[in-house]
């Protein structure tokens, strides 16, 4: 009698319809509310790229080769419990806004694609259910630990409570996908963070030095903080009576 033995994939290609049927009941991503979908989905607030060494999307489970990932398909994760990956752990998939940028520099902030859910693991690889997608999904593209959206208090409202303090002035740096430019309901980063006293709920007034001399700062509109990081924060634009474009005036009311 011969004995043979599987391969580690093969034993994940056995369990992973099983396990894809446990996941797909675990996860709901209708129980989000419009606005915490379109949080989930915003930049994280950072204008660094990956982190080092970051788990990525290595290809799927098909019977073809395929590079662009959707909505439900098995995508495989390079890496496995060696890395520290769980059976049911989530993660947000991301890319490095690469846009205009060599591939020698460093990516200038990143792009959320969706979330995805490990529905097998071994010790090298692991293979995930896509349960949510804001973008297409490429191989390459990086992992992330996913952090369900928490709202602050009034972050769908919109309000000009507090008097603008012009003695810390920040900056629009950008918005989703590096684009320069934002309106209402709009998601873009700011460069002020936790170190500069900012919370989420935090609001700004948003100014524009309109370039004359002698002319004061035009009002342009009112964004509040969703999310923070050191020096980077997401906020979301409430109002704006024109564009807001990376490189006007933040200003927190206080």
């Amino acid at each position: 009698m011969h004995s043979f033995r599987l391969p580690a994939m093969s034993v994940l290609v056995a369990i992973v319809s099983v396990a894809a049927g446990v996941a797909g009941a675990q996860t709901d991503s209708t129980a989000f509310s419009p606005l915490e979908l379109s949080v989930a989905c915003a930049p994280p607030p950072s204008i660094g790229g990956p982190p080092p060494n970051p788990l990525r999307l290595v290809g799927s489970q098909d019977t073809v080769p395929r590079t662009l990932f959707g909505a439900r398909d098995l995508v495989v994760i390079g890496g496995g419990t060696n890395n520290g990956v769980l059976l049911g752990q989530q993660f947000f998939v991301r890319r490095g806004n690469r846009f205009g940028v060599s591939d020698a520099a460093r990516a200038h902030g990143a792009r959320t694609l969706g979330w995805i859910r490990v529905v097998a693991v071994n010790e090298s690889t692991a293979i995930a259910t896509v349960d949510h997608v804001c973008g297409a999904m490429v191989t390459t593209d990086y992992l992330e630990p996913f952090v369900a959206p928490v709202l602050p208090p009034g972050a769908d409202r919109d309000e000009a409570s507090g008097e603008p303090d012009f003695t810390s002035l920040g900056r629009i740096v950008a918005g989703n996908e590096d684009r320069a430019s934002g309106g209402s309901g709009d998601f873009m980063l700011i460069d002020r963070g936790s170190d500069q006293a900012v919370t989420p709920g935090s609001r700004f007034a948003v100014y524009r030095d309109i370039g004359v001399a002698g002319m004061p700062l035009a009002s342009v509109g009112e964004a509040i903080v969703i999310t923070t990081s050191a020096r980077i924060a997401l906020v979301r634009i409430t109002r704006a009576r024109d564009a807001v474009i990376a490189g006007d005036y933040v200003v927190r009311r206080r």
